[in-house]
């Protein structure tokens, strides 16, 4: 068993790098504020996405724009995902996830109103005001990494991981792709995004981790 100091630690060194993460997007969003248009890698990155554009990169990238915002990335998908928990008897997990879920849509509005950040001009589809952080990209990391910390961490699931981080990638192109991001405005929305999960999901740990032995003790004890 492991001792009181070592489980402190292990519960420490989480909310410092979310905590990381998400003032990293937030001193991000403070220059992008304070600083006159955008960033050179910004204007570098938008320029070569330009020239890559075509019907048949089109298709995904519009797919991913629908997928991952308004009433169907926001609503539909998580309340879809706290469904699917619940089902599998991991209620614990889907009340993680749909607070992390929530917090991470609210300070990303919060966060695009005291930006105040324009888009790009090359836009392919009508978004919203404020440009940073990008709510598609810190939508699809707090899903991902919430995800991943729920199902994956307990069973050293790696290949997750993975699926997690290209989905958070495909939805970052997709955006600048679209023209309605900056490449810092995803970047932003990935550390939001994944610090906000981490953050979250260390309060809840422990129960998380008991929980597969919760539902395994009453199908032992309940049998079909």
């Amino acid at each position: 068993m492991s001792s009181p100091a070592r489980r402190r630690v292990v519960r420490h060194w989480p909310i410092l790098s979310g905590g990381i993460a998400v003032g990293v997007a937030a001193l991000l969003g403070v220059i992008l504020a304070v600083r006159e248009g955008p960033l050179e890698v910004d204007e570098e990155w938008m320029s070569e996405v330009l020239e890559e554009r075509g019907p048949w990169w089109d298709i995904p990238a519009l797919l991913m724009n629908w997928l991952g915002g308004g009433i169907v990335g926001v609503v539909v998908v998580p309340l879809a995902i706290v469904l699917a928990l619940f089902v599998v008897r991991r209620p614990v997990g889907a009340a993680v996830f749909l607070l992390a879920s929530a917090v991470s849509a609210v300070l990303v509005q919060v966060i695009k109103s005291a930006v105040g950040r324009a888009r790009p001009e090359e836009m392919l589809v009508v978004s919203d005001v404020g440009s940073f952080p990008s709510g598609h990209v810190a939508n699809a990391a707090t899903m991902a990494v919430t995800l991943a910390l729920i199902l994956a961490l307990q069973r050293d699931r790696w290949w997750f991981w993975m699926l997690g981080a290209g989905y958070v990638l495909a939805m970052a192109l997709s955006r600048t792709y679209l023209g309605v991001h900056w490449l810092s405005d995803t970047i932003g929305g990935a550390l939001l995004g994944a610090g906000i999960a981490v953050v979250l999901w260390v309060p809840f740990a422990r129960r998380l981790a008991e929980e597969p032995r919760v539902r395994r003790a009453a199908r032992a004890e309940h049998p079909l």
